[in-house]
């Protein structure tokens, strides 16, 4: 890349930085502090919206009676939250990575040490909420946590930030559906307001990094993020909801899967969560090929 190109690019990062710098002195949030864990809650509200619970217009969910719908949108709120937690101590690593040889004095890293403290901020609350719920904490099973492991380990810059774009903005289209929600427990609607106000200057920051990436990397690089990022896509939306909240309220596992899975709502529901960022992904060179396109088709997330 010419020197002129460079530094137009690195002025830019560092505007972009600055302006989120100025927002998250703005508009930071305590969840210890802002919401009220002591609180019960409250019988007959959702723990998700209706919809959003996976098993949503099944034959089974034709089955179940309402207090058992909302007991199972309470596991899988609860799996949300776990799964929450595991995609934040990644991206944390993630971003460690990425300053690790940058200058400490950028607006730029500034603004990465700030996105890190939100995160860690974001697990403890996570955490608290499965607690809240008393459910079990549903970890991702041992070949996701492998995979997480080596994501984290070797993923390139674009590819870090596209892994981070994947899990920021699939939970911020649901999270967007909760907050204003009244059938939803008060709790949970305060978690996910201070989420997506906060998870909003993240997928900024991602955006405007991965464009600067795809732009002025090599092109081999710019092959494996398009490679990586699809089998990344399958593993984030298997992890969403751990199959053994089916069993926490006496379903049969299998039979709930396959009806999960065959579910034209609960496919479209998925497609939908990931449209922003598929559109995106497609527009700056990420998802290109047919080949690439499988991938994300494998993954639900993309028709």
């Amino acid at each position: 890349m010419e020197p002129r190109a460079g530094t137009a690019l690195l002025t830019d990062r560092e505007h972009v930085a600055e302006r989120l710098l100025e927002a998250s002195a703005k508009h930071s949030y305590d969840p210890d502090t802002e919401l009220d864990w002591d609180a019960p809650l409250e019988p007959g509200l959702w723990f998700l919206p209706e919809r959003m619970v996976s098993l949503y217009g099944t034959p089974i969910w034709n089955r179940m009676s309402e207090e058992r719908r909302i007991e199972l949108s309470r596991h899988e709120s609860a799996s949300l939250a776990s799964a929450g937690v595991w995609f934040e101590i990644i991206l944390i690593q993630l971003l460690a990575r990425h300053i690790y040889d940058l200058d400490p004095r950028s607006s730029h890293v500034a603004y990465a040490l700030t996105e890190m403290a939100d995160e860690c901020r974001h697990s403890r609350m996570f955490a608290r909420m499965v607690t809240k719920l008393e459910t079990p904490y549903y970890r991702p099973g041992g070949t996701t946590r492998f995979l997480g492991r080596v994501l984290k380990t070797t993923a390139t810059t674009p590819g870090a930030f596209t892994a981070t774009l994947l899990v920021e903005e699939i939970l911020d289209r649901i999270q967007r559906q909760t907050f204003p929600d009244g059938t939803v427990q008060p709790l949970i609607r305060g978690i996910t307001r201070i989420h997506v106000v906060e998870e909003a200057r993240h997928v900024r920051y991602a955006r405007e990094e991965l464009r600067r990436q795809m732009a002025s990397c090599p092109a081999w690089e710019r092959q494996l993020t398009r490679t990586v990022s699809g089998e990344a896509s399958v593993v984030v939306a298997r992890a969403l909801v751990n199959p053994a909240v089916y069993a926490a309220v006496g379903l049969d596992v299998n039979e709930a899967l396959l009806q999960a899975r065959r579910s034209e709502h609960r496919r479209e529901t998925m497609r939908w969560s990931a449209e922003r960022l598929t559109s995106f992904l497609e527009e700056i060179g990420v998802i290109r090929s047919r080949l690439d396109r499988a991938a994300w088709r494998r993954s639900g997330l993309l028709l």
